[in-house]
């Protein structure tokens, strides 16, 4: 079964040129990919997750409010019962992982990150969420 991702951009941040590079990364390695735009809310995102039955939901941020806006994401799913992964992609300062891990963020994966790594780290939290969940 191909997993289903969801990929968005929560808050104010207009800046999109990269979230679509990863999101056709992640179509490329055969993931089935819905990208919701920009602007959205962390309700807004858990509810396409909900619709979209999905397995795991990217983050981009750029705006350095992942420290809100990240967790808020994290609950609003919780809150409507998906247990579906939560990545974030974007500006991270290395201090601020272990934090927003501790917050429920499955992987941050920041600049630089090769394609291979990407898709290896998606791969990776969707194994783990798959053998936590039998």
């Amino acid at each position: 079964m191909t997993a289903r991702i969801l990929i968005g951009k929560v808050g104010l941040d207009g800046h999109d040129r990269g979230v679509k590079v990863v999101a056709r990364i992640l179509r490329d390695a055969g993931f089935e990919v819905i990208y919701t735009g920009l602007f959205q809310t962390p309700a807004s995102i858990a509810a396409a997750a909900l619709d979209e039955d999905v397995d795991l939901v990217g983050l981009s941020m750029l705006s350095g409010a992942h420290m809100t806006l990240a967790p808020l994401v994290v609950k609003e799913l919780r809150e409507r019962g998906s247990n579906a992964p939560v990545v974030v992609g974007g500006i991270v300062p290395e201090n601020h992982i272990p934090r927003l891990k501790e917050q429920g963020v499955a992987a941050v994966l920041t600049p630089g990150a090769t394609a291979e790594q990407l898709v290896a780290e998606v791969q990776r939290v969707l194994d783990d969420h798959a053998a936590a969940s039998t």
